[in-house]
C-alpha cells in the first residue's frame, strides 16, 4: 500500500505557513460536500486541519474520495493557504490545505458512536470501544497532560537528588487495610503472591539500605469497592526520605505541586499552603478532605440542642454524643420532597433520620419544631446565624459519624444549589495534619491503624500508646485539592521497640507480627534512620489538572465501578488446565 508520510501534524499549520507544500496523515473528522468543492476536516492527536478538494482543480480526486466518510484514514498532499472563512475557535482555523493528491490509507466501518467531545453516549458503550473513545480530542488532551506530568515528575525529583528505584510487583500478602489481589504460584503450589497495595515496606527498607532519597512512579493494586475517583489498579508517585522531619516532606511536596500547576496550567499556587488539624476539619467541614472553595461550614450545637426539649437530641447528648448542624443558606425554598431526598442521602452515611428546620417568610417550620419552646427555637436559630430563606439540617450521633453525615450534606447541598458549578476551574490546596493514630473497630473489637501500622505517633503522644490510645495523634499529612486526597504520607516508626508496641496495640501476637512483618522488624534492628515520605495519587493529580471528576477520563484503559474491563472482557474464565498447573480447583457458589 502506497502512502506518503506526513511532513506536519494536523495541529501545526498557521498563517505563516501559507504557500508551503505539506503532507498530512490522519482520520476524517467530518466531511462536507458542496458540489464541486468538498471539505474534509482531518484529525490527529495534535489537532484538526481543514482540507479542500476542488474538483475543478483536481477532477480525478472526486472519484478517489467518493466513499470517504468519518474515521477513514487518509494522506493528503497539498498547498497551505489562508481561509476565506476563518474559524478562530481552533488553532489552525486561519488556514486550510488545498489538496493536490489524496489517498485512502484505510477504510473504516461506521463507528458505534460519533467521535466528538460533547458525547451523550453512555459510558459502558464508550468503554467497550475504548480505542475509539480515545480518539476524542478531549480525552487525547487529558493524556497529553498526563504525559507532561510524567516528565515534570521525573525531572523535578532528579533535580531534588532522588534515586528512582523499582520495587517488586509480586510481594508478600500482609492483609492490614484494603484487600490484596492474590497471585497463585505455579512452582510453589498452595502459596500466593500479592500485588502491592503500595511499595510502603520496600521503600522503608530502602531507607535502611542507605538510599536516603527514593522515588518511583509505580502501579498499585487494591481489591476494594470502587468509586468515580478509584480504580482497582492505579498509579502513584512514591517518595521516601531519610534524616528529615515532617516540615521537609511538606516543603518538598509544595515545591512539586507549585511546579506542576505552573508548567501545565500556568496557575500560580500560593505557598506555604494552609494547614488544618484533622479535628478542626471534621468540626468545620465534616470531612478529612474538605473542599475549601466554598463556605457552608458546620456548627456544633450540642449544648443548645441538648436542652432544647427534643428527645432525639437530648438522648444523644446524655449518652456522650454530639449534635452537628448545617445552615444550608438560601435553601428554605426546598420542597418537602427535596428535603426527604437529602434525608435519604444522609442515610447512606449512617444517619437514622434528618431533623430539620426551615425559616421562610418569618415563620419557622420543621420536623421537630413542635417540640421546641420559643426560647430554645430562637437560640438554635441564633447559634446557626439563620436568616429568612435558610434550611437547617441536624445530625445527632457519635462525634465523627455526626460530622461525616453533616459533611456529606454540605457537599450535596453545594451540588444541588450550583455552588460546585460556580467554583469549577478554581483550586484550593491545603494540608490536613494531626490525624488520630488509631481507631477502634467495633466489628473486630480491636484497634486498627488510621493510615497504616508504620506511621509514627507524635512525640508528645508516645506515652498515650499505653494509657490512652484513642487520643494519640500521628505525624501524618494529607494534601487535599478541591476535596480530593491528592497525596498522603507520614513520618514512619524507625525503631524496633516502638514498631513492636504498635503491632501489640493492633492485636497482633508476636508470632503473627513476625510471620507478616518479621523482615521489617529485623531490618529496624540494624540501624534504621529516621525517615518518612508521601505518595501522590498520580491519576487524581491528572484528574484535577484536567478538571474532570471522573478518574476513568485520565486512565487509558480503565475498569468500570464493578471492576470490569468491557473492551477485552476481563476478568475472564480460565481453562481447567491452567488451574491444574496452579493446583487450584474452583467451587461454584
Amino acid at each position: 500500500m502506497r502512502f506518503e508520510q506526513r511532513t506536519v501534524t494536523c495541529g501545526f499549520l498557521r498563517p505563516e505557513h501559507a504557500g508551503q507544500q505539506v503532507v498530512l496523515n490522519g482520520w476524517v473528522n467530518a466531511r462536507r460536500d458542496y458540489g464541486g468543492i468538498i471539505f474534509i476536516d482531518l484529525r490527529d492527536r495534535e489537532g484538526v486541519t481543514q482540507v479542500v478538494i476542488d474538483t475543478s482543480h483536481r477532477p480525478e480526486l472526486d472519484e478517489q474520495i467518493r466513499d470517504v466518510r468519518s474515521e477513514y484514514v487518509l494522506w493528503v498532499k497539498g498547498a497551505v493557504r489562508l481561509r476565506e472563512n476563518p474559524n478562530p475557535k481552533i488553532p489552525t482555523g486561519l488556514i486550510e490545505v488545498l489538496a493536490d493528491e489524496i489517498g485512502i490509507i484505510n477504510a473504516a466501518d461506521v463507528t458505534p458512536f460519533e467521535i466528538v467531545d460533547d458525547l451523550g453516549t453512555n459510558e459502558e458503550l464508550r468503554l467497550t470501544y475504548r480505542y475509539l473513545d480515545l480518539r476524542r480530542p478531549v480525552l487525547q488532551r487529558n493524556f497529553l497532560i498526563r504525559n507532561k506530568l510524567y516528565q515534570i515528575t521525573h525531572r523535578f525529583f532528579e533535580e531534588e537528588g532522588f534515586v528512582e528505584i523499582e520495587t517488586p510487583v509480586l510481594t508478600k500478602s500482609t492483609p492490614e487495610g484494603a484487600r490484596d489481589f492474590l497471585v497463585p504460584s505455579r512452582i510453589n503450589k498452595g502459596r500466593f503472591y500479592a500485588l502491592p497495595q503500595s511499595p510502603q515496606l520496600f521503600k522503608q527498607l530502602l531507607m535502611v539500605s542507605g538510599f536516603d532519597k527514593y522515588m518511583q512512579i509505580v502501579k498499585c493494586f487494591r481489591d476494594e469497592d470502587l468509586r468515580a475517583d478509584r480504580q482497582p489498579e492505579f498509579t502513584q508517585i512514591d517518595v521516601e526520605m531519610s534524616f528529615i522531619t515532617q516540615e521537609d516532606i511538606i516543603a518538598l511536596t509544595e515545591r512539586f505541586v507549585l511546579q506542576a500547576w505552573k508548567e501545565i496550567l500556568n496557575y500560580e499556587v500560593s505557598t506555604p499552603l494552609l494547614r488544618m488539624p484533622f479535628k478542626t476539619a471534621m468540626e468545620r467541614y465534616g470531612s478529612d478532605k474538605p473542599d475549601l472553595r466554598y463556605g457552608l461550614e458546620l456548627t456544633n450545637v450540642t449544648i443548645t440542642a441538648g436542652v432544647c426539649g427534643f428527645s432525639i437530641f437530648s438522648d444523644a447528648v446524655a449518652s456522650g454524643n454530639v449534635v452537628m448542624a448545617l445552615n444550608a443558606k438560601g435553601c428554605g425554598s426546598f420542597s418537602r420532597k427535596q428535603i426527604d431526598e437529602l434525608g435519604e442521602h444522609a442515610k447512606k452515611y449512617g444517619a437514622k433520620g434528618l431533623p430539620w428546620l426551615k425559616v421562610s417568610g418569618g415563620e419557622v417550620t420543621g420536623s421537630f419544631v413542635k417540640f421546641l419552646s420559643d426560647e430554645h427555637r430562637d437560640l438554635l436559630l441564633q447559634e446557626l446565624k439563620a436568616e429568612d430563606g435558610d434550611l437547617l439540617l441536624f445530625s445527632p450521633g457519635e462525634w465523627e459519624r455526626a460530622c461525616i453525615i453533616s459533611g456529606a450534606l454540605r457537599t450535596e447541598v453545594a451540588r444541588r444549589t450550583g455552588i460546585l458549578d460556580g467554583v469549577a476551574g478554581t483550586y484550593s490546596f491545603h494540608w490536613i495534619t494531626e490525624f488520630p493514630l488509631l481507631e477502634h473497630s467495633e466489628e473486630e473489637n480491636r484497634w486498627i491503624a488510621r493510615h497504616h501500622p508504620f506511621t509514627a505517633p507524635m512525640d508528645a503522644d508516645v506515652s498515650l500508646l499505653s494509657s490512652d490510645p484513642t487520643h494519640a495523634r500521628a505525624i501524618a499529612h494529607d494534601l487535599v485539592i478541591n476535596g480530593y486526597e491528592a497525596a498522603g504520607g507520614s513520618i514512619r516508626i524507625h525503631t524496633n521497640d516502638v514498631q513492636q508496641t504498635m503491632f501489640d496495640l493492633l492485636g497482633f501476637t508476636r508470632e503473627d507480627a513476625d510471620a507478616k512483618f518479621g523482615f521489617l522488624l529485623n531490618a529496624l534492628r540494624f540501624g534504621a534512620p529516621p525517615h518518612g515520605g508521601i505518595a501522590f495519587g498520580f491519576d487524581r493529580l491528572v484528574m484535577l489538572l484536567c478538571q474532570t471528576d471522573n478518574i476513568r477520563d485520565v486512565i487509558a484503559f480503565p475498569k468500570t465501578t464493578s471492576g470490569l474491563s468491557l473492551m477485552d472482557g476481563c476478568p475472564s474464565d480460565v481453562d481447567t488446565k491452567q488451574l491444574g498447573d496452579l493446583g487450584i480447583a474452583l467451587t461454584r457458589q
